[in-house]
Parts: structure tokens; C-alpha cells; sequence
């Protein structure tokens, strides 16, 4: 199983910390003084994103690699 590069993970991060300033309900229980960025983090860390990442080479061949 392939991990995720530090550049992968900043975008899935960002991108779910995003949602959550947008309005999206957050997967795990933030404390008083979370931030949509910890909350991310958070969710992250606790593997409960269902989200995944395509990695697409140049030869064509593409690979999913699973966030949680």
C-alpha cells in the first residue's frame, strides 16, 4: 500500500479544511477552539476521511491511493 508524499497530504488537508469553512459537518468532535485547519488535521490523523488521491504518471498508468 502506497502512502501519501508531505505534498499530497498538505492538499487533502487543505482541501477538506475548505469544506469545513464552507459548512461541511465535521467527521470528528472539535474542541470550543477549533479551526477548520485543526479540524482537518484532526480528521486526518483519525484516518475517518473518505477521500482519495489519483496519482497519474507519464506513461499513462494511474494509481488511487486511499486517504483513510
Amino acid at each position: 500500500m502506497a502512502s501519501l508524499t508531505r505534498f499530497e497530504r498538505a492538499r487533502v488537508i487543505g482541501a477538506r479544511a475548505l469544506q469545513l469553512a464552507l459548512g461541511a459537518p465535521p467527521l470528528v468532535k472539535p474542541n470550543k477552539e477549533a479551526t477548520p485547519y485543526t479540524i482537518a488535521k484532526q480528521e486526518f490523523e483519525s484516518k475517518v476521511l473518505p477521500m482519495s488521491v489519483l496519482r497519474i504518471y507519464p506513461d499513462g498508468a494511474v494509481e488511487r491511493v486511499e486517504v483513510n
